[in-house]
């Protein structure tokens, strides 16, 4: 049997100590894991999309834990669609700021049986070049998944309540990037999407896939600005043990865990910018 051992949010800066305790607890438990795979689903750093320092340091940590990372970007790292990031857009120079450390962003990686495949949510929907040259990589992965089970991770879910719903919010992949993803979730194969990026922690499933909302190793956020949005609010990592044809997902929330707000620390980590 094999396992993905995955991270998200960490939210990691070298120009403050937030987060670390929480990290460092879940290293001591992959030490003893010893994950087949660890893949680290997005806003690994604080601010990468504006901060190089916060990627580099971002990079270190994580990748001192054991075996292979496949490392994916968050809207935090590379910016997003204009649309909810208007002041950090996706572009060029921030892509190529977050593949200088951490890799393409997206990728795939064979296991016995499984296939493991990581996407760049943060490029969907933008229009930008790396959006088809995935799609492209999208339709050859699925193909080359043959009879092997399929598992996917990304930074956005792909939904946060029905595949066909056309709100375009901060929460998902924007709903016009969907059909793009339709190899993948539409492949007979496919066993788990797992995704981050709600600092939420909820799996459900629709017939043999599980969704799973992974919860953040940094920080969750008060009720009152995710009204609607179920899950529970507690800080950890996903150890996803791979079986023949299903997965089996376990929380890992070792003695010790902060569980920290945004709110009293949002000015050390996103400030709101106030309009004159």
């Amino acid at each position: 049997m094999q396992t993905i051992l995955q991270l998200t949010d960490s939210h990691l800066s070298p120009r403050n100590d937030l987060f670390r305790g929480n990290l460092a607890l879940i290293h001591g438990l992959a030490q003893n894991i010893l994950p087949d795979l660890t893949v680290a689903s997005g806003d690994l750093s604080l601010d990468g999309a504006d901060h190089d320092a916060d990627l580099v340091f971002a990079a270190e940590q994580l990748q001192r834990f054991p075996g292979p990372l496949l490392a994916l970007p968050g809207n935090h790292d590379t910016g997003s669609h204009g649309h909810t990031m208007p002041r950090q857009p996706y572009d060029s120079a921030r892509q190529a700021r977050f593949q200088s450390h951490f890799g393409k962003g997206y990728g795939v990686h064979d296991l016995p049986g499984w296939r493991v495949i990581g996407l760049n949510s943060e490029v969907m929907g933008t229009g930008h070049a790396e959006e088809a040259s995935q799609a492209r990589f999208i339709i050859e992965a699925a193909e080359g998944t043959g009879t092997k089970r399929l598992a996917v991770f990304l930074h956005k879910p792909v939904f946060v309540t029905e595949p066909e719903d056309p709100t375009f919010d901060y929460w998902s992949v924007p709903p016009h990037a969907r059909a793009a993803l339709a190899p993948l979730l539409e492949h007979p194969s496919l066993r788990l999407v797992a995704s981050g990026h709600l600092h939420l922690h909820h799996e459900f499933s629709r017939g043999l896939v599980a969704y799973v909302w992974a919860p953040p190793l940094s920080f969750v956020v008060e009720e009152e600005e995710q009204l609607g949005l179920p899950g529970e609010r507690h800080c950890g990592a996903l150890l996803h043990h791979l079986h023949e044809d299903h997965v089996e997902t376990v929380l890992l929330k070792p003695d010790g865990m902060e569980v920290p707000y945004l709110g009293p620390l949002r000015h050390l980590t996103y400030p709101r910018h106030i309009t004159k």
